[in-house]
């Protein structure tokens, strides 16, 4: 039966907001991501999945940290630029995804009553390696947003999570325009500086 609640309505509310804002390159993005990490920490702790609420926690830090960044973590403490992901950083980022999501599994099937102990570890490493991408602007946060999503979807479903799958579907194509909207950004960027 679903059991939808004002605050996973208020949650999907924020996060769309959110999202729309970052596929914009609008620094306001973190204070709604704020907002809606806050409301599904809750939402999260009563479906018992426990490592997407603790991540809901970690987000806020994240958020905090994506706002500073986008602010003044370019040169000379200048709004952050997008740019691609170095080469030399994708296996690293790859491989403490994975470890990260072993360790987090090992420990909710160990010591709690997680419902889906495995793919709730593995999609709070993923949503994790995703916003600090996003905190340092590289367009392929994008991708990895967009294959989380897909799995999210999933997994809300089984737990009968209905606004909250609908809303990953929204995230699913928000990521997918993000990720062609950034590109379209970062070329944009490029060309404004080989002209000066």
């Amino acid at each position: 039966m679903p059991h939808i609640t004002w605050i996973e309505a208020l949650g999907a509310v924020t996060g769309i907001i959110s999202v729309w804002l970052t596929v914009r390159n609008n620094v306001w993005c973190w204070a709604w991501g704020i907002a809606s990490v806050l409301l599904y920490g809750a939402v999260f702790f009563r479906e018992k999945l426990y490592a997407d609420m603790a991540l809901q926690l970690v987000f806020c830090g994240m958020n905090a940290y994506g706002w500073y960044e986008w602010l003044h973590g370019g040169e000379s403490h200048t709004e952050r630029r997008i740019s691609r992901l170095p080469t030399i950083l994708l296996p690293f980022a790859a491989i403490a995804t994975l470890v990260f999501a072993f360790g987090v599994a090992f420990i909710l099937r160990l010591y709690t009553d997680a419902a889906l102990p495995e793919m709730d570890a593995l999609l709070t490493s993923m949503s994790l390696c995703a916003v600090w991408m996003q905190a340092q602007k590289y367009c392929e946060s994008w991708l990895v947003w967009l294959a989380a999503d897909v799995l999210y979807v999933g997994m809300f479903i089984s737990k009968s999570l209905w606004l909250t799958s609908a809303l990953y579907v929204v995230f699913t194509v928000l990521a997918w325009l993000g990720y062609r909207q950034w590109l379209r950004l970062m070329h944009e960027q490029e060309s404004a500086t080989a002209s000066v």
